[in-house]
């Protein structure tokens, strides 16, 4: 089990160490990202997880760059991620994609490049952040098998472009037809874990592999992706009241919560004091009643549904 610290580290199969938290920065506005990154730096964060579809790879690119230049940081500290898009799945244009985001983030290679989902979309060129038809609508692409996808990823291994590769969105059976073919395998699997979709199988499954699981939404869906009548997991009275025993806010509780699981954590905010307070979560233990408790109010479903409904009719549907 990692150190109980803000730095605290869980080593993937192939030996590389991956700070259990990181600082996630989907839905960071371009014009935010720069400040936002370098406050998360100077706030102790080592591990930046990022994505093409973001649409803010080149500005934290920008930060990393200046907090180097400034020498707060040097690059080998830094544990970075970003993520194939489902645009880019197929296997000829698997080096456009990686090389898009190499060269928006100014980098010379990623410490880990994971495959965004499992459901691949049609190209566009005009495909910022993830293309459309005219109603709005995802293309969807059931032609591309992530496996060939996968093929192709390893390559960037061997050429020492990203250090290790992985999944993210990945079910129990597309996990093992990768395994089945892979020449590297998969390190990490990056998925929405929280009280209310504890994902309790697919994570044993991952770690009985050896395949470190970082949770995303940790805290709950987005405000964007919710409506007035879904459960805010930020105010679940259990939550709160955990949160009154401990002496800890609820997002600490929540964040504690799949670190306790041996779970990495990417949690994502702008404010400086709440940057802090979501790393202050190494010096306290849920009890195993407590994460019992947690457990109990999983709904078995993503609180990002709204979002995820735009794949149900793809063959690799992940959640089946």
């Amino acid at each position: 089990m990692a150190a109980q610290n803000s730095r605290a580290c869980l080593v993937l199969s192939n030996g590389m160490k991956m700070p259990q938290i990181g600082f996630g920065t989907l839905m960071i506005k371009p014009h935010e990202a720069v400040a936002a990154v370098k406050a998360a730096i100077d706030a102790g964060y080592r591990h930046i997880d990022t994505a093409y579809v973001y649409d803010n790879e080149e500005q934290i690119g920008q930060a990393i760059k200046e907090v180097i230049a400034e020498g707060k940081v040097k690059r080998e500290e830094l544990f970075i991620v970003t993520k194939l898009a489902p645009q880019y799945l197929s296997p000829e244009r698997v080096r456009e994609g990686f090389d898009n985001s190499l060269k928006l983030l100014q980098l010379d290679y990623v410490d880990l490049y994971l495959m965004h989902v499992p459901t691949a979309v049609q190209f566009d060129k005009n495909d910022r952040p993830l293309p459309t038809n005219e109603k709005g609508e995802l293309r969807i692409d059931v032609d591309v098998d992530y496996v060939d996808t996968w093929k192709e990823m390893e390559k960037l291994v061997d050429e020492g472009l990203a250090k290790s590769i992985g999944v993210s969105n990945f079910n129990e059976k597309q996990i093992e037809r990768v395994l089945q073919v892979a020449k590297h395998k998969p390190v990490n699997n990056q998925i929405e874990v929280n009280p209310y979709f504890t994902r309790q199988e697919l994570v044993s499954f991952c770690q009985s592999n050896g395949i470190v699981v970082t949770s995303y939404s940790s805290l709950g869906a987005p405000g964007n992706m919710k409506t007035e009548e879904d459960p805010v997991l930020l105010s679940d009275p259990v939550v709160k009241a955990m949160g009154a025993k401990y002496n800890r806010s609820p997002a600490q509780i929540l964040l504690r919560y799949p670190v306790s699981r041996g779970c990495a954590v990417i949690p994502k905010s702008l404010n400086p004091e709440h940057m802090k307070e979501n790393m202050q979560i190494f010096d306290f233990e849920l009890s195993t009643e407590d994460v019992k408790s947690l457990d109990d109010l999983n709904m078995n479903s993503s609180q990002l549904n709204r979002f995820w409904i735009i794949f149900k009719d793809h063959p690799h549907y992940p959640f089946v």
